[in-house]
């Protein structure tokens, strides 16, 4: 069936919940509302035991999750934004991803920490940000951020099924951008797998989530073969994708909406120095946002990359 981003989403919840009854919902509205977004719509009617709305308490919120996860439970919390996850960085950081470690092995912390990412719908602070590198650079946790409705779907499954804690961010930019098809039957993509979009041999562009798309817009009607990389998973990194592609092209661009300043571009430009320096025919170029706090809707537009930009980085390392 043809389907978005929440409706991809959706699917995959009701599946996994169908199919174990071991697996929860908990999170702000979620319930009768369906999430802000209205991800979850739907669900409280069919599975009412096991879909929870909560107080307005994210600390609490994962804190409870890890406790049902300890007891047998597979938990799927919603943070409402990105920009409200920061009450919650003592209880995943702290506790989540070390039980596991703490333990020896003896417990594992199977949650699915669910949230929306990033800005371009013009909202208020808290709610544009990109704060996915507090969650890379900790031990313990894997960082998902879909970038299309089919690979959301199969990706969440894995994260359900997966041992350990994994934070789900969901680009809200692309949440109604555009549908494709979604099979309505079972599949799952592997946690830790990048997929090549577009294959080239001038050159390599490494992106995730919603840049993926205006990626391909940006190299729309370019004279050079561009090999486009949606990284999927952030942690852990498919260095070996990216290495072999880099490699072959010699040439990289890297594209996200975090600050620039230890950004995951800067973490992959030091692997390819490390694993292909002498392979790379011109520097490595970065399309970022910038080390300031997402302004306010006004002045938005400014802050995120564009397409403009994707293309005089991407000119700047042909012609170097």
């Amino acid at each position: 069936m043809k389907a978005n981003l929440v409706q991809a989403i959706n699917m995959a919840l009701n599946q996994e919940m169908s199919k174990d009854k071991s697996v929860i919902l908990l999170g702000e509205d979620i319930g009768i509302d369906g999430g802000v977004f209205r991800v979850t719509e739907g669900l409280y009617q069919k599975y009412k035991d096991r879909v929870f709305d909560t107080p307005l308490a994210e600390s609490g919120i994962v804190g409870t999750s890890i406790g049902l996860a300890l007891n047998g439970l597979k938990p799927v919390a919603e943070i409402q934004f990105e920009g409200f996850i920061m009450p919650a960085l003592d209880q995943l950081i702290s506790h989540a991803s070390r039980i596991r470690n703490r333990s020896r092995g003896a417990f594992s912390v199977p949650i699915v920490i669910r949230s929306p990412i990033g800005g371009g719908i013009h909202a208020l602070e808290h709610h544009s940000d990109s704060p996915e590198t507090y969650f890379v650079h900790t031990p313990g946790l894997k960082v998902v951020i879909p970038s299309r409705p089919y690979d959301a779907k199969g990706l969440l499954i894995s994260a359900i099924r997966d041992p350990d804690p994994v934070i789900f961010f969901e680009p809200k930019k692309i949440y109604r951008a555009f549908k494709e098809e979604v099979p309505e039957k079972e599949y799952t993509i592997p946690l830790g797998k990048a997929n090549i979009i577009q294959e080239g041999d001038d050159l390599t562009i490494i992106t995730y989530g919603s840049w993926v798309r205006e990626t391909l817009k940006a190299v729309e009607g370019l004279k050079y073969s561009i090999e486009i990389i949606d990284l999927r998973t952030l942690k852990p990194l498919d260095v070996k994708t990216i290495i072999d592609s880099v490699s072959r092209t010699g040439r990289c661009v890297i594209v996200h909406e975090a600050p620039k300043t230890l950004g995951l571009a800067a973490e992959i430009i030091a692997i390819i120095n490390e694993k292909a320096l002498l392979s790379l025919q011109a520097p490595i170029e970065r399309v970022t946002g910038y080390d300031t706090i997402v302004p306010l809707p006004k002045l938005e537009d400014y802050y995120m990359p564009n397409t403009e930009r994707i293309k005089k980085s991407i000119e700047k390392v042909m012609n170097f």
